[in-house]
Formats: C-alpha cells, sequence, structure tokens
C-alpha cells in the first residue's frame, strides 16, 4: 500500500509527459492523450483527499484501490472470512446458510461497473466520490430461486453487519430507541432481473474491510446506498422494507410542475442518473498545434447506451467530443475526448453533457430537476469548471 501511496503523491501535479516518463507511454487512463500534453488545472476544484478518485493523476479505467471511496453511515464492522455466513430466510421454501467458502465454489461471473455516491458532485469539495471496478462473485438470482420463493412475496432486503441505535419520534412521549442493522430493499421483480451480484472480488483481489469484505451485494446501474456491504442477511418479505436509508435518508425531494403549480415528490434513491464531466484539460506543447487544447472526461449512468457527450467552453457552442470505442461496457464509464483548439489568455469555464439513446440530456442547475430538487442527493447536474490560460 505505501508504494501506491508514493506513486499517487509522486504524480501530483505532474504533466503528461512526466505520466509517460516516469509510468510508460500507454499510462494514460485517456487513450487519446499524448505525452506532448501539458496539464492545466483547474481553478475552483479543491484536491482530492485520501480514498478519493484523483482525475488528474488517474492512470488506469479501472480504478486502484488508493483512489477508491468507501462510505458508511453505521460502525466499520470487522468480519473473519473464516467466521462469515451468509443467511437467506423469510418467505423461502428451503433456507440457506452459506460460507464464504460455499458462495465461492457456486458460478463464477464478472460484472464491470462504475459505482458512485448519490451525493457526488453536490458541492466542490465532494466530487471524487466515484469509481470503476471489475466485480467477481456469484449471481443472486439463482440463490433466491434455489431457496423457492413463496407466493405473495414482494421485496428482497439486504441486510449488513453495520448498525446503530436509531431513535423514532424524537422528543415525543412514544420517543423510541433501538439497535438496527443497514439494510436496503429491492422489489422481487428486481432482485430477479437486475444482474445482481454477491461480490467478493474487485479488480481480481479480495474486498478490502473497508468496501465491504467479505461479500458484499453489487447493483448494476444503481448508486452507491443500494450496494449494501458487509452483507450477512438476505430476506424475501411480503410487505415495504422502510429503513431509514430507503424511507428517511437517501430520499430525493423534487418539485414538479403541474400547470402554474409545484408539487413535491419523494423518492428513494436507487438508480443512477446519466452523468458526464470534463475530468482533464490538457495543453500540446510540440507539433503544429502547440498551445491547442483538448479536454478529456467520462461519461456513465444506469446502463443506457451512451450516445454522445458535448462540450462547450465559456457558454459557446456545443462540440461534439469523441467517445472511445474501447473499453464500451454497459454499466462501466466511457471516457471522451474533445479538442478545444487555443484559447485567448485568461480564464474560462468550460462543461460537458451526457446524451442516452433514450434521449436524455444531462441537465443544468437550472433545469427545474436539478433547481426545484430540495435534496442533495442525485446531483447529476452539468458541472461547469474553471481554468487559466497564461
Amino acid at each position: 500500500m505505501s508504494d501506491v501511496l508514493g506513486r499517487r503523491d509522486v504524480l501530483k501535479g505532474l504533466t503528461a509527459s512526466a505520466f509517460a516518463a516516469l509510468l510508460g507511454e500507454n499510462a494514460f487512463a485517456f487513450p487519446q492523450q499524448k505525452a506532448d500534453e501539458d496539464l492545466v488545472p483547474f481553478l475552483d476544484t479543491p484536491r482530492p483527499g485520501p480514498n478519493r478518485l484523483d482525475w488528474e493523476t488517474l492512470t488506469e479505467w479501472l480504478t486502484p484501490q488508493d483512489q477508491v471511496f468507501n462510505v458508511q453511515h453505521y460502525n466499520t464492522p470487522t468480519v473473519k472470512p473464516e467466521e462469515f455466513r451468509l443467511e437467506i430466510a423469510g418467505l423461502v421454501e428451503r433456507p440457506q446458510t452459506l460460507t464464504l467458502e460455499d458462495i465461492k465454489k457456486l458460478p463464477r461471473r464478472d460484472q464491470l461497473m462504475t459505482l458512485e455516491c448519490s451525493g457526488n458532485g453536490a458541492s466542490k469539495g465532494f466530487s471524487n466520490a466515484v469509481y470503476n471496478s471489475k466485480w467477481t462473485g456469484t449471481p443472486l438470482r439463482p440463490l433466491l430461486e434455489a431457496s423457492g420463493i413463496k407466493a405473495g412475496a414482494l421485496e428482497v432486503v439486504f441486510i449488513g453487519h453495520d448498525h446503530q441505535i436509531e431513535e423514532l419520534r424524537k422528543g415525543t412521549p412514544r420517543e423510541v430507541k433501538f439497535d438496527v442493522p443497514f439494510g436496503r430493499s429491492v422489489s422481487l421483480h428486481d432482485a430477479l432481473n437486475l444482474d445482481a451480484l454477491l461480490a467478493y472480488e474487485r479488480n481480481g483481489q479480495p474486498l478490502e474491510g473497508r468496501n465491504g469484505a467479505p461479500l458484499r451485494l453489487i447493483v448494476p446501474g444503481w448508486y452507491g446506498i443500494a450496494n449494501v456491504k458487509w452483507l450477512r442477511r438476505i430476506e424475501v418479505r411480503d410487505r415495504r422494507y422502510m429503513g431509514r436509508y430507503m424511507a428517511r435518508d437517501y430520499v430525493t425531494v423534487r418539485g414538479e410542475k403541474r400547470g402554474d403549480q409545484v408539487e413535491f415528490v419523494e423518492t428513494s434513491v436507487a438508480r443512477m442518473n446519466l452523468k458526464s464531466m470534463v475530468a482533464r484539460v490538457m495543453k500540446r506543447t510540440t507539433g503544429d498545434d502547440a498551445g491547442s487544447l483538448v479536454a478529456y472526461g467520462a461519461v456513465w449512468g444506469d446502463g443506457t447506451p451512451i450516445k454522445s457527450v458535448e462540450v462547450s467552453v465559456d457558454g459557446g457552442e456545443w462540440k461534439p467530443a469523441k467517445l472511445d470505442v474501447e473499453p464500451n461496457e454497459k454499466f462501466s464509464w466511457r471516457f471522451f475526448s474533445c479538442p478545444l483548439g487555443k484559447l485567448a489568455p485568461g480564464k474560462h469555464k468550460i462543461v460537458s453533457r451526457g446524451i442516452n439513446e433514450a434521449g436524455k440530456v444531462q441537465p443544468t442547475a437550472e433545469d427545474d430537476e436539478i433547481a426545484l430538487k430540495k435534496t442533495y442527493w442525485e446531483a447529476y447536474q452539468q458541472w461547469p469548471r474553471e481554468f487559466e490560460i497564461s
């Protein structure tokens, strides 16, 4: 780990040519990037802290562990692999209790996926909570089917080892305190059709403790909160699960216009929204185009195919970006590049917007679906970034 952190410290602030000198000509995360390009730093973004994605030093399409975020709302449990047990219970004909070795003997599947915190992008200080991985584990659906789902089942609840004392009706005569585990649920239909995975490896290595070891749920195309860590029980139920992080927190409050009225609607955070961002601006240093700029970035969403990405500078026309042909995986981010030409000295603003095959266009912060949102979750608005040419 110390070698990885040391490399990250060295890379911070280096130019692309320095990347190539240290790591080789193919060291860039963005395939279109060249060795004769120097980094133009963004002015309005603080440097990321530990365990956060660093777009300026990222050299891999699959995010290295030292740039992987983790968020937990209760305690951070330590579960020894040899003591691990997964219970499948509730409305099933054949309840099961599986060890980690039992699970590893089941059919394996890899799942490439971008995982993002739903609050990522809510502020300039919290804009790096996203990463891309190859998860390895066993599919959820065969386990549920082998357990025999009973009639009347509506939801599947995923319970983790992490827990905390919660309070209901605080400050009232009916105040209630109880110790509750972290949990999230999906409908039975979604549990059987989302290609969910019970994962025990990331990028070919065992999960680290802070990322949910020894077993976690992976739901392709859903925000991080739905991907339950430190998994210990899967329970099939006949009614809605209303845990704190489905019914009270991680609930998006959004205004929707009904004629000349605005009606506020609450929805549980679930599927990821279409999002893109400019990750780097680079300046060519040699050749006939020396001094010209190129923008590089990434786009991702819920698995709906990406149609295009466009980039605008200083409020000007939208220019089409070039999407990298490979890798092109359904639930993983795609990288893009866009030549900007030469810009006048001074400060400039750049922004990107993604467009998917369903016709969805990434909104601005002024569009109703963002401007009328009262909570910071699902922060998928366009993200303008400022840089300066001297």
